[in-house]
């Protein structure tokens, strides 16, 4: 597969050419590669009006995913998330629909600011029965029955949900596909940690019209049916951070296709980085060449792993082949307390709460990061189990809108001086921005003893709201 970005700027640097053009730099400097770093000048084609080389390497990326278009993002999955949620509006006036969009309660902190910038109130589908802030199982059923409780006037346009979350859980997209195509919606799929899925065995692609298939559940989500996903490349292929994609697939509305460019330039910056944008191109050759087998072999040695890991007495939760989640209070330790044991052996984790550590690895960590990971979680010793887990959630209350309480006056406050306040922002959370409470819903007591659990010290409550 050829890199259209990669060859036209490394010709570009090789040249004799006078830079009479941005960055500043010129192609000099000490970090080493301002040569490769260049703006949108004659013949590199310009990103989100592509039609020449980014439009070429597009096209070679839309190939791997199995994908009607997939276009880049330099600005990590959260631009293409503000992108779906603008396609799904335009598709919505377009067959005179209301833009309602139902979510997983664990939607990213990127959701929740779309959703106020394009006014868009969200239905939250929250979990039966919620154990973790950072997890919301919806099945198959679940959906079904959500759509069946809806009034006529009040069904989802789309529904979004995330997956694979931060912990490694995978849901069904299949069958949550099936049901949102049974009543007449999409789905979007926040896949942001999910890139590498394509690329495991036996995945397949997308079936045209009419063909029976049958797929894994670890499989890409357009492969299964999802009408719009982001990919962030950078969390698990190797790619450059803020290296994305959004995918539209083959049976998803025409209108997403033609109006795909335009919905990310709505929110992107118009100086793209062609770091950023050679990293994607050389990506699409990296993932032809050999990759779906050396992820394969790296995957049934990470599984290994994990079946050494749980037969010394760890709990690990997800389905998720290339990340490690482990259950630290089974172990008994809080999960930053395992962190901190972990950094001092220099093992540096994605990710740690109070009872979590999440440790991501890819074909490029290598097999002895794998015995590395080994080696010292089973030097650690194992102490009676905490049995201390978060506090009940409760259903916040809507008090306004997410836009109404993001644009308004608002002011920080002492946790304990917030219950019966609006918060303001767009989250109040630990990372990676979750919501316990989102902006316009009501602090409540339990919402309070949730924070305090996972450290949360003060809030940015509306300032002229009372209840």
């Amino acid at each position: 597969m050829d890199t259209p970005i990669y060859d036209f700027v490394t010709t570009y640097r090789d040249s004799s050419a006078l830079r009479l053009h941005m960055p500043g730099h010129k192609g000099t400097g000490v970090l080493g590669v301002e040569a490769l770093d260049i703006t949108e000048i004659e013949g590199a084609d310009v990103l989100y009006h592509a039609d020449g080389i980014i439009r070429h390497s597009e096209e070679n990326a839309a190939s791997l995913f199995g994908t009607a278009r997939t276009v880049y993002s330099t600005e990590g999955s959260s631009l293409a998330i503000r992108a779906m949620l603008y396609l799904t509006l335009l598709y919505g006036k377009a067959t005179g629909r209301k833009p309602v969009i139902a979510a997983g309660r664990n939607a990213h902190k990127s959701f929740l600011t779309a959703c106020a910038l394009l006014d868009i109130d969200p239905v939250w589908i929250f979990p039966e029965k919620q154990e973790d802030l950072l997890s919301c199982e919806i099945t198959e059923e679940r959906l079904d029955g959500f759509f069946r409780s809806c009034g006529e006037d009040e069904k989802p346009l789309a529904v979004y949900i995330t997956s694979p979350d931060y912990l490694g859980h995978v849901a069904d997209i299949r069958g949550l596909a099936d049901v949102c195509h049974r009543h007449g919606a999409l789905l979007l799929v926040d896949n942001a940690h999910g890139a590498y899925l394509n690329f495991l065995p036996n995945t397949g692609r997308m079936a045209t019209d009419g063909e029976d298939y049958s797929l894994p559940k670890l499989a890409h989500p357009i492969a299964l049916g999802a009408d719009l996903c982001c990919d962030s490349a950078h969390k698990t292929l190797p790619v450059l951070t803020g290296g994305a994609y959004l995918h539209i697939a083959k049976t998803a509305p025409k209108l997403f296709v033609e109006q795909a460019e335009q919905g990310m330039s709505l929110f992107a910056s118009t100086s793209p980085s062609y770091l950023i944008l050679q990293s994607l191109d050389l990506a699409n050759q990296y993932l032809v060449d050999g990759y779906r087998e050396r992820l394969a072999e790296y995957v049934k040695k990470v599984e290994e792993l994990k079946e050494k890991l749980t037969c010394a007495g760890y709990v690990l939760v997800g389905d998720e082949p290339l990340k490690l989640t482990v259950d630290a209070k089974a172990y008994g330790y809080t999960g930053d307390e395992l962190c901190d044991l972990l950094a001092k052996k220099d093992m540096i984790c994605e990710f740690s709460d109070p009872d979590y550590v999440v440790m991501m690895v890819t074909p490029e960590s290598g097999e002895e990061a794998l015995e590395k990971i080994e080696a010292v979680l089973r030097s650690i010793e194992r102490k009676p189990a905490i049995t201390e887990r978060m506090p009940a959630m409760v259903k916040p209350v809507r008090a306004i809108s997410p836009r109404e309480a993001l644009f308004s006056v608002s002011r920080q406050l002492d946790l304990h001086e917030c219950c019966g306040k609006v918060l303001a922002t767009a989250t109040v959370s630990c990372p990676p921005a979750i919501p316990i409470v989102v902006c316009g819903e009501v602090i409540d007591e339990a919402a309070i003893r949730v924070m305090e659990y996972y450290g949360v010290k003060s809030c940015s409550v509306v300032e002229d709201w009372s209840k």
